[in-house]
């Protein structure tokens, strides 16, 4: 199999964590260059991978990129529109992360560069690939949750400090920053593929800490026809979460507790392919409750192994024309119209119709 180049552009927390090591443990990738200007992680780059050259503006790797097949975009949000185009434009297939864009209307003039260019172009959302998500997909499709009525999502977190040198913190949702571009991203993103399109939105967003200048504590409601709904929530200032999935029917109901493992696996060093990598973390419960039961008197179920892994591995297939991309981009161009309707509905303080 002929090895994929990929150049990574970033290495922050996105492009250090989570991409590099899954680039690097991807058959049939090969990650052969970074883009960074910042020195210090310049010299992490060097530690982590000696092999890999550092570039310090894609400019500088656009310059050069005969052994480079794909681009993967990890900067911040607002860099992320001219940065994905220009890898396009140049003949390079590009994955971005998630929030795709600002807007719907930059992701749509992304989509615009792809097409005219005929390069691939796919969205990181990893997301797709927690286990507790996993579960909840195979459980709908297998009708175990008989028509669902009401879906809840959770991301809380227990965060009431600033984090120093966020940009996601300090910058405006305007400049990409806040919780609803970076956690809704992924909780919208699982609404909509499971249950489509949704016909309406009301949010409430707040902005909560002390000096934060972007949202931080989160409220979707979504509708959709025949009368199911998914509320949603992320917050940076919930001293106490909830459960990270509540799915009720006609006749059995799922509470899924704690947080999927792979991000904190990836932190402390653990890779895939290497032992326990994706297997469920001991404060994860999942619990299916029939027949108007109690919780605590339902059937325990198993979750699945997580798979972050998959994302770049059918990307790879992608590229080599095996397989389509993980995540299409129109699917996060939909996600992010949602989030237009959302920050609508919190201004006015209103229902707002969609038209994703």
């Amino acid at each position: 199999m002929e090895e994929i180049g990929v150049a990574l552009v970033g290495y922050g927390l996105a492009g250090s964590i989570f991409h590099a090591p899954l680039i690097a443990t991807t058959q049939g990738l090969r990650l052969r260059a970074v883009v960074t200007n910042d020195p210090q992680r310049k010299l992490q780059v060097e530690q982590d991978f000696p092999q890999v050259r550092s570039v310090p503006t894609l400019e500088r790797l656009l310059d050069d990129t005969a052994d480079i097949g794909l681009v993967v975009i990890a900067t911040p949000n607002h860099m992320h529109l001219w940065q994905a185009t220009a890898a396009l434009a140049h003949g390079l297939h590009v994955v971005v992360d998630k929030p795709m864009a600002l807007s719907s209307s930059e992701a749509s003039a992304m989509i615009a560069v792809a097409q005219r260019s005929g390069r691939l172009l796919s969205v990181f959302q990893n997301r797709r690939f927690d286990n507790d998500y996993l579960l909840v997909r195979q459980l709908i499709a297998d009708h175990r949750i008989e028509t669902v009525r009401h879906f809840e999502s959770r991301f809380e977190r227990w965060r009431p400090e600033l984090r120093p040198g966020s940009w996601r913190e300090e910058r405006t949702p305007e400049e990409g920053g806040g919780l609803l571009l970076d956690l809704g991203s992924h909780l919208i993103d699982q609404a909509l593929l499971l249950f489509g399109r949704p016909l309406a939105v009301y949010a409430e967003i707040a902005t909560r800490r002390r000096r934060a200048r972007a949202d931080d504590d989160c409220f979707i409601a979504l509708s959709f026809e025949g009368g199911m709904s998914a509320h949603l929530w992320m917050s940076a200032v919930a001293p106490g979460a909830g459960p990270r999935f509540r799915i009720s029917g006609d006749s059995a109901a799922l509470e899924v507790w704690g947080l999927d493992p792979q991000e904190s696996q990836l932190v402390g060093g653990l890779r895939p392919g290497q032992f326990g990598f994706g297997q469920p973390g001991r404060d994860q419960s999942a619990e299916l409750i029939e027949n108007g039961g109690r919780p605590g008197t339902g059937k325990l179920l198993p979750l699945p192994a997580g798979s972050y892994a998959t994302f770049y591995e059918t990307m790879a297939g992608a590229v080599r024309g095996e397989a389509e991309v993980p995540v299409a981009p129109q699917e996060a161009a939909s996600v992010l119209r949602v989030i237009e309707g959302a920050r609508m509905s919190a201004a006015g303080g209103e229902l707002v119709t969609l038209g994703v």
